[in-house]
């Protein structure tokens, strides 16, 4: 029998396929890397069958499986002003033919097993050498420094800073300069777009400015508090 080619029937479409044909169809449900196999052979070489050839089967390996670029499908209807415009990403699987069987027989080929993954990753991958202990107490990272002394967790401490947005600030669950010297650029920008402080957190400096009180330094005066 002449197994160059075959025909398949997967998600209502047929595929004229031979071995190392790599073809994408509808989505199929496995792993990147299993055998997949197709059952609906409509043809094998010359062989044609009554549907199905008999004890046919072609198996594959899935590469990968992922959406493709957004159709646009646009409805109109002129006399009801009617208009729908919606995109669609469909989902295929990218497959590698490895296999036409005949006969009942069944894939020679397996899917790789997570142990055979794992190895083989680490196997194209260097090992790391181990890091390195310090060596003495001074390459350790600095403990963060205690509180001044005489140290008052007041934020009208911080120059510009006043009664009026102490409330804003209290809102917002901000009573302490301890807080506001924690605080990352994501805080910064979600308090000043919460607030509406346009830009006045990092203008004044306020993070640094509550580390300095924090450390005992004297208060800066940068703008008329408010």
């Amino acid at each position: 029998m002449d197994m160059t080619f075959a025909v398949i029937k997967t998600g209502g479409k047929q595929y004229k396929v031979a071995a190392n044909d790599v073809l994408k169809v509808e989505k199929i449900e496995a792993e990147a890397g299993s055998i997949v196999t197709f059952d609906q052979v409509l043809m094998v070489g010359d062989t044609v069958g009554t549907p199905l050839v008999d004890g046919a089967l072609v198996a594959a390996e899935l590469v990968e499986t992922r959406k493709q670029k957004t159709v646009i499908v646009f409805k109109k209807n002129r006399r009801h002003n009617y208009r729908r415009r919606n995109g669609h990403r469909q989902l295929l699987s990218t497959v590698r033919i490895t296999e036409i069987l005949t006969g009942g027989k069944k894939p020679s080929l397996k899917a790789a097993t997570k142990a055979e993954k794992t190895e083989t990753v680490a196997e194209a991958k260097p090992a790391k050498a181990p890091a390195k202990k310090a060596e003495t107490k001074a390459e350790a990272p600095a403990a963060e420094a205690a509180p001044a002394a005489n140290f008052k967790d007041d934020v009208k401490q911080i120059g510009g800073v006043g009664p009026a947005l102490e409330k804003k600030l209290a809102a917002a669950g901000v009573t302490s300069l301890t807080q506001i010297a924690a605080w990352t650029d994501e805080d910064v920008a979600r308090f000043d777009a919460e607030l509406n402080f346009k830009g006045r957190i990092e203008r004044e400096e306020w993070i640094d400015q509550a580390k300095d009180l924090i450390a005992g330094k004297p208060p800066r005066a940068k703008a008329d508090k408010e």
